[in-house]
């Protein structure tokens, strides 16, 4: 059996972002989207109960009890987000390699407009997509950004604490869920005593989170977020529908006041390896606002494909760039497009 050291080793030098552990396989590492074995010997429950033990420390007992642990590491030089759990009553674990550097945001493949966003001092601005689609990444450059370019005071909510801001201009609080506050909610109502002026909140999971980042939006600061969704209209219908329907016309008015834009991400399979960057951007001009305002949010999509004047552009849009520079494969995008017919009349 190797060590989870060991193991950190072989997938950092495989450039894989992700490890597996699970009973009655082999070591997996996750590279270019696909899981490859990183050892060829079949984990033991044994063998996985020893990594469980090494992984949660002091709070095996927690996973025992509750049935999962979340956590944060350095391991062989490598900062890793750590997430173990039981599985027929055996530990697995999920292991996310994570990039000491935070890279520059003009480096990420994002829709241009995207770079005037750190510029902002007030409103939400969301970052949506599925697991594993780089929003802590695109998170993590807009405040650093920030942190080089502005004299402001930056309150992190993280679970866990992924990467790791050196303060440049800007005074740095990152607080991890679970360690340093409670609850996403409870940090969020505490960080409004703060003082702060950049509040990022790792995910926005619940009614009580949504609301007091609305509050905090509404009273001048600059809010960063996460919803798992897979476009812009629905992270809005998502922020509404967590709460009763009579208070959702009011949800809806203060969320078309203070909401910036959203970011939707998708990481596709590269031609020749690798990932490539798709991504939706929404503009909140004053049409969207009145759509979110009367509930239209359908017609939210139509609104970003007529925006590109001010930097909007939707996935499939992208979808079809990727295509024309020779990014990804046709197949790739029709597979992922939400409009297949656009993306096979325009993707050639």
């Amino acid at each position: 059996m190797l060590t989870v050291e060991e193991l950190v080793k072989i997938a950092s030098d495989t450039n894989a972002s992700d490890i597996h552990l699970v009973c009655s396989l082999p070591p997996k590492g996750r590279r270019s989207g696909a899981l490859e074995n990183l050892d060829e010997t079949p984990l033991t429950p044994e063998d996985c109960e020893e990594y469980a033990h090494e992984l949660c420390g002091r709070r095996f007992g927690d996973l025992m009890e509750v049935g999962e642990v979340d956590a944060s590491a350095s391991i062989a030089g490598r900062r890793l987000r750590i997430h173990v759990f039981l599985q027929q009553g055996v530990p697995s674990a999920a292991l996310r390699l994570l990039s000491e550097k935070i890279p520059a945001l003009e480096s990420l493949g994002l829709p241009p407009a995207v770079l005037k966003l750190p510029s902002m001092h007030k409103g939400i601005v969301l970052v949506t997509g599925e697991t594993g689609s780089g929003k802590s990444t695109t998170l993590a450059a807009m405040l650093d950004n920030i942190n080089h370019s502005r004299a402001d005071h930056i309150v992190t909510l993280e679970d866990p604490i992924e990467y790791v801001y050196h303060p440049d201009r800007c005074v740095i609080n990152q607080r991890e869920v679970g360690r340093d506050t409670k609850s996403f909610s409870a940090g969020l109502r505490a960080s409004l005593r703060e003082d702060p002026n950049v509040i990022l909140i790792g995910e926005m999971r619940d009614r009580d989170t949504i609301e007091t980042a609305i509050t905090a939006a509404e009273t001048g600061h600059l809010v960063f977020g996460t919803l798992h969704t897979g476009s812009a209209a629905d992270a809005v219908d998502r922020m509404v529908q967590v709460f009763p329907g009579e208070m959702q016309n009011q949800i809806r008015l203060q969320l078309s006041m203070c909401l910036q834009a959203v970011i939707t991400q998708q990481l596709l399979p590269k031609r020749g390896g690798g990932r490539a960057l798709a991504s939706e951007l929404l503009v909140v001009t004053d049409a969207v606002r009145n759509l979110i305002r009367s509930g239209n949010t359908p017609q939210i999509v139509n609104a970003i494909a007529t925006s590109a004047s001010i930097g909007g552009q939707t996935m499939d849009q992208s979808l079809v760039q990727l295509v024309r520079t020779g990014l990804i494969a046709r197949e790739t995008a029709m597979r992922f497009a939400h409009d297949m017919n656009y993306v096979k009349k325009y993707a050639m």
